[in-house]
């Protein structure tokens, strides 16, 4: 997040400079937009640290340098705060206590790292003592059933699987009637990740949606796609609807620009972010430092 955090203290000193705000705050969007913030997102944070600041006479405060990193952060936590957090383990257990399965589906477009997040969330249930199932309700892609089931044979989870070209619903569906039967915990259901324009995916979501009735729909989001995150995430959740967000690669060269977009764009949480290829590799997000690494107050 250092990249990121480059740009915040570069509008400070540009603002504390002899610039008026209208062009630091120019400067800090173009500098956002090249830090993975998508325009929409860039254009709505300036927006809101320009009113912050309306009336403030920043040449004439003693601490100004403070005053600044306070909007800022102000301005950042309001955006990846959502309307609802989510304990996912509490949700887990409370669905469970009623003999239910709890069930996940997962959207994303290909290449966002969906099928090894799906693994990852597996292994991370199993080390909390819950047991999940898969639904390989991705009927569509060559080799995606294969993929998904030779990940989770990896972590000791069971695949329910059709033949390519079948129903993705009827997969779902069956995968629910097994956890129900077997007392699995969760169902992890994959999905289709064909781009977001296509209207027979959307179809298919719904469909999956509706026949599965999921209690939590995560969103897979690449950390390093900037605008084409933000845009799929929209296309998503306009048409399927997003309950949390799970964000990929964010130990590649991810400058932490798509959370913020994301979270805007979806008001959901961000529950974990992957920091690596290894099943471990999945930490729940944290909020609070997230903002601290991109706001680094000692930063000169």
């Amino acid at each position: 997040m250092k990249k990121l955090g480059n740009v915040f203290s570069i509008f400070v000193k540009k603002t504390l400079s002899d610039k008026s705000l209208d062009d630091a705050l120019y400067d800090l969007n173009l500098l956002l937009i090249g830090n993975d913030v998508a325009t929409e997102t860039a254009d709505i944070l300036c927006d809101k640290i320009k009113e912050s600041l309306k009336g403030v006479e920043i040449g004439l405060l003693s601490s100004k340098r403070k005053l600044l990193f306070d909007v800022l952060k102000d301005v950042i936590t309001d955006i990846l705060t959502p309307e609802k957090d989510i304990n996912l383990l509490d949700e887990i257990n409370i669905k469970n206590s009623k003999n239910l399965p709890y069930i996940i589906v997962f959207l994303g477009v290909n290449g966002t790292g969906k099928t090894t997040t799906i693994a990852k969330i597996a292994h991370y249930l199993k080390n909390n003592n819950l047991s999940s199932v898969a639904a390989a309700a991705d009927t569509f892609r060559a080799a995606a059933i294969e993929q998904l089931s030779y990940h989770m044979q990896n972590v000791g989870i069971r695949v329910i699987k059709h033949e390519y070209k079948s129903d993705p619903a009827s997969v779902a569906f069956d995968a629910i009637q097994h956890a129900t039967a077997k007392g699995i915990n969760v169902v992890l259901v994959d999905t289709a990740g064909r781009q977001v324009s296509n209207k027979n995916l959307m179809r298919e979501m719904q469909k999956i949606v509706k026949v599965a009735e999921p209690d939590l729909v995560f969103f897979i989001g690449d950390s390093l796609a900037g605008n084409d995150a933000l845009t799929q995430a929209k296309e998503f959740n306009n048409n399927i609807g997003i309950d949390a967000n799970i964000l990929t690669k964010l130990d590649a060269d991810a400058k932490g620009g798509a959370a913020l977009s994301i979270s805007y764009e979806t008001k959901k949480p961000i529950l974990f972010v992957g920091t690596g290829q290894g099943y471990d590799d999945l930490e729940p997000f944290n909020r609070e430092m997230f903002i601290s690494n991109i706001l680094d107050i000692n930063e000169e």
